[in-house]
C-alpha cells in the first residue's frame, strides 16, 4: 500500500483551507502556488473532495473553495478513501479481494490474516488523525 500523490495533495490542500480565516474562500491557483501542487491535478482532486462533501465550491466573484466540515470532523482515512482508487496493504484485504499468489488461496493464505490485522491498524491511525490534529503539529502557512 502506498498513499498516492493525490492523497497527499488532498490533505495538503485541505490543511491550506483549514488555516484560512472563517468565511474566506480560496482559489485553486492560490493553493497550487502556495503548496507547489500542479493546478490541473489539484483541481481534479478538489472535484473529488467536493463530491465527497469535504469542500464547498463557491461560484462567481469572490468564489473559490472552503471547507465544508470542521477540521476536527475530517480524518485522513476519509480523505484517502475519497481520492484514492484503492487503499489496501495487499490485494487480499482490498474491496475486491484477490490473492497475489493464487485465487485458490484467497482466505486460506497464512498472510491474509496478518495483512488484515495490519490494514486494520493502519486504518485506525488514519481514522483517528484529523485535519485538526495535523493543524496543531504543522507549521502555519504564510499567505
Amino acid at each position: 500500500m502506498q498513499v498516492t500523490r493525490a492523497g497527499e495533495y488532498a490533505v495538503i490542500g485541505l490543511l491550506y483551507l483549514a488555516r484560512q480565516p472563517e468565511g474566506r474562500t480560496v482559489m485553486i491557483d492560490e493553493i497550487s502556488d502556495a503548496e507547489r501542487i500542479p493546478k490541473s491535478f489539484l483541481a481534479k482532486i478538489f472535484q473529488s473532495l467536493v463530491k465527497a462533501g469535504f469542500v464547498k465550491s463557491h461560484r462567481g466573484a469572490g468564489g473559490g473553495f472552503s471547507l465544508a466540515k470542521p477540521p476536527a470532523d475530517v480524518s485522513l482515512l476519509q480523505i484517502f478513501r475519497a481520492v484514492e482508487s484503492a487503499f489496501a496493504l495487499q490485494k487480499c484485504v482490498s474491496a475486491e479481494p484477490e490473492c497475489v499468489v493464487s485465487h485458490d488461496r484467497l482466505g486460506s493464505c497464512a498472510l491474509c490474516g496478518v495483512y488484515a490485522e495490519a490494514q486494520g491498524r493502519v486504518n485506525e491511525v488514519f481514522a483517528r488523525t484529523t485535519l485538526q490534529s495535523l493543524l496543531r503539529t504543522s507549521p502555519v502557512a504564510v499567505n
